[in-house]
């Protein structure tokens, strides 16, 4: 079937045209007019259209585990908000007493009344018959209530977690607090969900991504349940008709022996149209937010602290050693600048033993950044995984956190560009919602979302044209699928998105009211407002 899309102002990624036909689910035409016969003419009335969006790091699983948790993001204004959205939660969702109550998204930067991470006992206040767990914005932290503390057996004699460590109270009692790899240890006790659930999981989070205008993402899924077989994952993700969103995985793997196992199964080389196994996906540290970002100098605010890193240089230059001499890229979540001291060394090692020319290795987040370090990337011929959104809470607290002169340099952008170091966007969600156009003001503006306050280094902002590149056409190069899509042009799939307004005439300050009105994936609807 052949259907004629007409009389819009359709952005391709290289120019604008009026019209596009689709058939078997890829464009077959993009022009002016297409004379061809149709079997459908549809009339855009002059909408703005663009490739489908591409979110190039995001957790696609976790955000539809998350959809089923207490929404603690959307009351985050005080400690006592907070707490009394975990009570109504409880309430309106009956959870029976001995039951794990869990909730995502609070921040306590932005708690008006007490500025500090919950503890047991304040949790313990919410109820003391159910396991709580919370687990902050960032993902890098979480809060347990003493009940849960109970059900996990952990109490002061428990041995610190590597990588990570709970905190104790003044008699060396746990408080609650878990950070970085110990937040795996309270995980590991909560009950798994079946692949039912994890089916709908899936769905609720593609439904979700589908209404911001997201065809595609670049996912880390396979560590989200500790006992949840990265297979099984998989398998679920390439089931046929489950998703509506095209995923390329970034398969997280701990350690060198489970890599081997991964890499020899040939699981790590499977390519399809909505599924293909992409890169090596490594955390080497934690988040700013929390402190847990690893700094080459101890924090502006916090002379005791800097940072944790999750890996030993040793594992890491094995993990990054083995997938570059097998074929693979690899995808370093990197926030602080001494964390990516640590992955640049292992890059430039790997890359020494085993040269490549197309690897397409990469940076996740590259937040707290030295001008050395972009000379080394580019040298390094390595690619950026940005979240403008990030902008949105971090440029609150990044001179506090990180001092004057580290806050100069970080968070590039228009530096990347020009040092020809190629970067794509997305949003990290479940850290932050999945909504492209915010993070595409953010982009643009370089201030929090409808703010008025001077912009943190304009000089990095981007055009409204780079940021829509950022969110389309870059994602694809990212994963090895330029001229497969990205881009509106014969021959690639069909994947576009209608918005409610031209983002090339809005006012960038507005770009966050603009709406995706219908999402198409291969030509089909998958989302209409």
């Amino acid at each position: 079937m052949r259907t004629v899309y007409k009389n819009g102002t359709i952005y391709t990624g290289n120019g604008f045209v009026t019209d596009f036909a689709v058939e078997n689910g890829k464009f077959c035409f993009v022009g002016e007019t297409d004379k061809a016969t149709a079997d459908e003419v549809v009339d855009l009335g002059g909408k703005f259209v663009c490739a489908g969006f591409n979110d190039s790091h995001m957790h696609v699983l976790n955000l539809g585990n998350v959809l089923t948790m207490a929404n603690l993001g959307a009351h985050t204004t005080s400690l006592k908000e907070m707490l009394d959205c975990l009570r109504t939660y409880i309430k309106e969702t009956g959870v029976t007493p001995g039951t794990w109550v869990q909730g995502r998204g609070f921040n306590h930067d932005y708690f008006a009344d007490e500025r500090r991470f919950p503890t047991r006992w304040d949790l313990d206040s919410v109820s003391t018959e159910h396991p709580i767990c919370i687990t902050r914005a960032c993902g890098h932290i979480c809060v347990v209530n003493s009940k849960a503390l109970e059900v996990l057996g952990i109490t002061k004699d428990t041995p610190q977690v590597a990588g990570g460590s709970f905190a104790l109270d003044e008699n060396g009692e746990p408080n609650g607090q878990f950070f970085e790899n110990a937040v795996a240890v309270v995980y590991a006790g909560i009950p798994e969900p079946d692949e039912a659930q994890l089916c709908a999981m899936l769905r609720a989070s593609c439904k979700r991504l589908n209404r911001y205008g997201i065809t595609s993402c670049q996912s880390d899924d396979y560590e989200t349940f500790p006992g949840v077989p990265y297979e099984t994952v998989q398998k679920l993700l390439r089931t046929p008709g489950l998703m509506t969103v095209r995923v390329n995985e970034q398969a997280q793997f701990t350690n060198v022996e489970a890599l081997s196992e991964y890499i020899e199964s040939g699981d790590a080389y499977f390519e399809g149209d909505m599924f293909r196994a992409g890169p090596l996906k490594i955390i080497s540290d934690g988040s700013l937010g929390a402190r847990t970002a690893c700094l080459s100098r101890p924090y502006a605010d916090d002379e005791n602290a800097r940072g944790i890193p999750l890996y030993t240089n040793a594992e890491l230059n094995g993990l990054i050693s083995l997938a570059n001499e097998k074929g693979l890229s690899v995808a370093v979540h990197a926030i602080g600048d001494g964390a990516l001291d640590n992955v640049l060394d292992a890059y430039e090692k790997a890359l020494h033993e085993h040269p490549r020319d197309d690897h397409r290795h990469g940076i996740v987040h590259c937040q707290i950044v030295r001008r050395d370090q972009i000379e080394r990337m580019k040298k390094l011929k390595l690619r950026v995984n940005l979240q403008s959104i990030f902008l949105d809470y971090d440029t609150h607290i990044v001179r506090e956190r990180v001092g004057d002169e580290l806050a100069g340099t970080s968070y590039p952008a228009k530096a990347l560009l020009n040092a020809r170091i190629p970067f794509s966007n997305g949003s990290d969600a479940p850290v932050e919602e999945p909504n492209v156009m915010r993070g595409m003001e953010c982009a643009v503006t370089r201030r929090s979302i409808g703010s008025t306050d001077a912009p943190y280094r304009p000089e990095e902002a981007l055009t409204v044209r780079e940021a829509i590149d950022s969110f389309t056409k870059s994602g694809a190069v990212a994963s090895f699928e330029e001229g497969k899509k990205g881009e509106i042009a014969n021959g690639q799939l069909a994947d576009f998105v209608v918005l409610s307004e031209d983002p090339f005439k809005a006012d960038v300050n507005t770009l966050h009211r603009i709406e995706a009105e219908a999402t198409y994936l291969g030509g089909k609807c998958v989302y209409k407002k």
